[in-house]
């Protein structure tokens, strides 16, 4: 069997290339042989870093030629119908899967998080595209009602996001154990740029001081590159005491090891929450998209308040930091028994789209 996966690839953005990880993990669980061919914007580095076939995503000829040869097409897993980053995000993603439906080749909508989709074209697009797919799974109850809202008559089915899916033991991280922690234990922390009136950095900089004076050490860990890094180190500076930055170019798996081995994390990123939720670390939210809520109820954690709001503050954050510390076998272990079935579901999505192309 011969699946093209079409999604955010190539972009060095660790949460989509942690996708990206766990579809190809998922997808040879259940037929080890398959073989996978990515759309990616850096074909070469995909091909070396996964072990898969890859061409480049912006060859439209390629890709026709390539899906004509192919068992079947997957659309996914992250936001890829929406409209908020640019107009032409969803016409992208429709046409490729345009393209396999001209060819007659089934598709399978991979566990995806829908919207914004604010234009009446991109809504369009949407409806007139997902209704021809033969299967749409996607990660949470608000991307169904968007879906039934813009008039999606295909069924779509609620699954976990697939790096749920991942084991996180098989990882470890070099820079972890050759830096110097201050402390036993540690604090991890996920923060992005985001533009908004509220002093968000201070606030999360003013709570991250609280904790190491009681004694916690704090671990930036940047998730998207030097972006995150530079925002690291912006907080970092409005901090009295002193802190951590992990490297911007920790490999996915020493990312996940970072979040995983530390006892709580404080994140905006969404995977920054996946990879905790993957080691039943506790985490601490602070919401910058629906999709941070959507999945911090799914396991049942906090959300401190959003970037754009100003009802928070580094002392509520602290103090819910302090809370979760107290109470930690009891909040882990609530987690756990969250997360586990879970874990089990987001692999079998795999076996869903399997089952979709073998007809």
């Amino acid at each position: 069997m011969h699946v093209v996966l079409s999604g955010y690839y190539g972009f060095d953005n660790v949460g989509d290339d942690a996708i990206l990880l766990s579809i190809i993990h998922s997808l040879k669980k259940w037929q080890q042989d398959i073989e996978i061919t990515v759309l990616s914007n850096n074909p070469a580095a995909t091909e070396q870093t996964y072990g898969v076939k890859a061409v480049n995503r912006w060859k439209m000829k390629e890709i026709h030629q390539l899906l004509k040869t192919a068992d079947g097409l997957i659309s996914g897993g992250g936001s890829l119908m929406q409209d908020q980053t640019g107009m032409k995000t969803i016409p992208y993603y429709a046409g490729v899967i345009q393209i396999a439906k001209w060819l007659k080749k089934p598709v399978f909508v991979y566990a995806q998080g829908m919207g914004p989709i604010n234009h009446p074209l991109s809504k369009f697009i949407v409806r007139k595209v997902f209704n021809k797919v033969e299967q749409i799974t996607v990660r949470d109850n608000a991307s169904h009602a968007l879906l039934t809202e813009i008039g999606v008559r295909k069924e779509a089915m609620v699954v976990p996001d697939p790096v749920m899916g991942l084991n996180g033991s098989d990882f470890d991280c070099q820079w972890l154990e050759n830096v110097a922690l201050s402390a036993e234990s540690y604090i991890a922390v996920s923060v992005r740029d985001w533009p908004s009136t509220v002093a968000y950095k201070e606030k999360i900089a003013h709570s991250l001081d609280q904790l190491v004076r009681q004694g916690e050490q704090v671990v930036f860990l940047p998730m998207h590159g030097d972006h995150d890094f530079k925002t690291s180190q912006d907080v970092a500076a409005l901090m009295k005491e002193k802190s951590l930055i992990a490297p911007a170019d920790l490999s996915i798996e020493e990312k996940i090891a970072v979040i995983g081995q530390s006892q709580l994390l404080i994140g905006m990123r969404l995977h920054s929450l996946i990879f905790a939720a993957i080691y039943a670390t506790p985490f601490i939210a602070i919401s910058y998209d629906p999709k941070i809520d959507a999945f911090a109820d799914i396991v049942g954690q906090p959300v401190i308040g959003h970037v754009e709001v100003d009802d928070w503050n580094g002392v509520t954050l602290f103090e819910q930091a302090v809370a979760i510390l107290e109470a930690y076998t009891t909040v882990q272990d609530n987690m756990r028994q969250t997360v586990l079935p879970l874990q089990n579901e987001a692999t079998a999505t795999a076996k869903l789209a399997i089952e979709v192309f073998s007809q």
